[in-house]
């Protein structure tokens, strides 16, 4: 199986650079399924329900959230109707939305599962804490191919965590922090895991927001109205390859294409 993670979505060029990229993408490549992080798309950050119904029109399957999954009001008409978009799991259990997902892909089932850092970024429950009782559940269900979207801000949490489930899912992909790490690495027990995968946004900009504020922002220590860059589109992802028996990785490879 082969598959496609689209780093942090963010604005409209991180949607036209997402769109434009995978077309081309699965023009070269034998693309089994997307997967995309897509909590940063709307203009004032999360997702409303014209954005999700066009990234799976696009070719995404599974869209992931994080921090921001409930910034944008409209998230509560929506969340609970939307069969492939996935909230971190390690909210309290009445939040709306699902925290994981099960897809029938033809010969192998795959899982996909969002879950929330604490350093640095929230007070949820532990990841650690209720990550096996869900790889439980899941493997009674027969599946063994199981991404995880770890959305965190501290490096050490997201490789303690690869390391705590490695051999148990095919993956840990981080998100978050926008900026791409080029530490991928097949773990000793075969899970594929990158720190972050980067963001799928404008390329001039920090983050994905204007330059401009931004270094106002640090500048008078004040608060600042953020607004999202445009311009030339730059597009962070990561392949990758997993065994059908088995569904640990065999190949982790990462993409940074910028649109000159």
């Amino acid at each position: 199986m082969k598959i496609l993670f689209i780093g942090d979505i963010v604005g409209k060029t991180g949607q036209t650079m997402a769109i434009k990229t995978l077309r081309s993408l699965k023009q070269k490549h034998a693309i089994d399924m997307v997967i995309a992080n897509g909590e940063n798309i709307a203009s004032r950050n999360g997702i409303t329900a014209k954005l999700y119904d066009e990234l799976i029109f696009a070719g995404i399957d599974v869209v992931t959230l994080g921090n921001h999954t409930f910034d944008h009001f409209d998230i509560y008409h929506f969340i609970d109707h939307a069969p492939n978009l996935v909230r971190p799991y390690n909210y309290p259990q009445d939040t709306p939305g699902r925290g994981y997902v099960l897809l029938d892909c033809g010969t192998v089932q795959l899982a996909v599962i969002s879950l929330m850092g604490n350093v640095f970024i929230s007070t949820l429950s532990s990841p650690f804490e209720v990550i096996d009782k869900l790889l439980t559940k899941i493997s009674e269900q027969g599946c063994r191919h199981i991404i995880v979207d770890f959305h965190g801000e501290a490096t050490s949490e997201k490789i303690a965590f690869g390391r705590y489930v490695d051999g148990k899912v095919s993956a840990v992909l981080g998100t978050h922090t926008h900026v791409q790490t080029a530490d991928e690495k097949i773990l000793p027990n075969g899970t594929a895991y990158l720190t972050d995968v980067g963001m799928t946004g404008a390329y001039d900009s920090v983050l994905g927001i204007k330059t401009e504020s931004s270094i106002q922002r640090f500048r008078t220590q004040r608060p600042i109205k953020f607004e999202q860059a445009e311009g030339i589109g730059q597009f962070n992802g990561v392949f990758l390859t997993l065994d059908d028996r088995t569904g640990l990785a065999q190949n982790i490879e990462r993409i940074q294409i910028v649109d000159l």
